[in-house]
């Protein structure tokens, strides 16, 4: 039963691409899930926290300049190819800011699939995904404001508070839940189901999160269809590639730049869609790019995990 939940969950890319597609054809069967775009990505943050213990947090002191490295090339490169993309394309506002939203997320919690397919260093991801997500908190909404304030003015308190409530406190309530496990008789038994129904719950609300983005968006998804899909394209494609190479010149061995690759190039993408959802309203394609990215970085972490894990064989 376990092998399968598993398998369900690993096959993350599919459903998405099927949820999209599912999405564009029959746009009903997904748009009652916008009213609760945001408890979703909490229940992710939970289950992300559900994984953690306090004990991970005392790892990153063990490997700081690897984390400092990982976390770095995250919020400079993404951002800084987001408004570059942006700025080149001269993208309408509600594109520039979807763009930048997602370049300015931290890592996806999918990312650590990947790096598992791709023989990576698949704990250093787990700790950059978590210490994205912290350094999220202040920096999505502060990066967000300046980049995307050449557009239109962002109210980066307004971010930042969402940020409290459906990043920080859901990830630190699974934390301390988590914690409260050592007290059960075999706390391992439970923390083996945890560790395999969170990747599937992810999984199940980033689809339902990224199909129904698509089906609100649907129309203007097909307008906008050329410029939309080739800057969320490019921005994961130099994602990966800057992030492999950001990571070989600070001299990182193999597994490292990979792992930092596939961290840089693997947005929340469903974090995202919620903020744009939620404070952007009145423009109605900014959580597109974010649904389109999903879909994106899944493929392309996949491809480059099967070439990296061929070349490993």
């Amino acid at each position: 039963m376990k092998r399968l939940i598993l398998l369900i969950a690993n096959a993350f890319p599919l459903w998405i691409v099927l949820g999209c597609i599912w999405a564009g054809l029959q746009p009903e069967a997904w748009t009652w899930f916008k009213p609760y775009i945001e408890i979703g990505l909490g229940l992710i943050m939970l289950g992300m926290g559900l994984t953690l213990q306090f004990s991970d947090f005392a790892e990153v002191a063990r490997m700081p300049r690897n984390i400092i490295i990982g976390v770095a090339a995250q919020f400079i490169i993404m951002p800084s190819v987001a408004w570059f993309i942006a700025r080149s394309f001269g993208l309408e506002p509600g594109l520039a800011i979807g763009l930048i939203l997602v370049g300015c997320s931290p890592g996806g919690t999918a990312s650590n699939v990947i790096c598992f397919m791709a023989r990576a260093n698949v704990p250093l991801s787990v700790l950059l995904t978590m210490c994205s997500t912290l350094a999220a908190i202040v920096a999505t909404p502060l990066l967000t404001s300046w980049l995307a304030g050449a557009w239109l003015p962002v109210d980066a308190w307004a971010l930042f508070k969402s940020m409290l409530t459906v990043v920080l406190l859901p990830l630190t309530l699974g934390v301390f839940t988590n914690s409260l496990l050592n007290r059960l008789k075999k706390p391992e038994r439970v923390r083996q189901w945890i560790d395999v129904i969170g990747p599937l719950l992810s999984v199940l609300v980033i689809v339902l999160v990224v199909s129904c983005v698509v089906a609100l968006n649907i129309e203007q998804i097909m307008q906008a269809a050329l410029p939309l899909f080739v800057s969320v394209f490019l921005l994961h494609f130099f994602g990966f590639l800057l992030g492999y190479f950001f990571a070989k010149a600070a001299g990182c061995k193999e597994a490292l730049c990979r792992t930092i690759s596939i961290e840089v190039g693997m947005q929340n993408s469903g974090l995202a869609a919620a903020l744009a959802s939620k404070h952007f309203a009145h423009l109605a394609i900014a959580p597109v790019p974010a649904a389109i990215s999903a879909v994106y970085h899944c493929l392309i972490g996949s491809l480059l995990a099967a070439w990296w894990r061929g070349r490993n064989r």
